[in-house]
């Protein structure tokens, strides 16, 4: 499996996942997070391998569709981006200034939570 198409699935899925049905949920989780395999999915559903891989590019499809249509994973990207050339930024030219670095640690927390 590619490993950029992994992380990238496994983001969408973590910004768009209430939007999916219970099914694709449980197929995405298992094939995606849990590294299933087509076969261990089909079995534990009761279903065609056909049946899952057709559910999994499905359901890719419509979180790739979410998010062209909402840019959540875009926009949280720019925004990780954008903070971490600010927290390069105060490191460089304002080492000392406890101020400013008591709020980029205030900004990484909130990132975390």
């Amino acid at each position: 499996m590619d490993i950029e198409k992994n992380e990238r699935i496994n983001a969408l899925f973590e910004f768009y996942q209430p939007l999916l049905t219970k099914k694709q949920n449980e197929y995405i989780q298992l094939y995606y997070a849990d590294d299933y395999s087509l076969g261990e999915i089909a079995e534990e559903f009761e279903v065609s391998r056909q049946a899952v891989y057709d559910n999994i590019k499905r359901t890719e499809k419509i979180l790739e569709s979410y998010e062209d249509k909402l840019h959540l994973y875009a926009d949280f990207e720019m925004r990780n981006r954008q903070a971490d050339r600010i927290q390069r930024y105060v490191k460089e030219h304002y080492p000392d200034d406890a101020e400013l670095n008591n709020l980029i640690a205030n900004m990484e927390n909130m990132e975390e939570e």
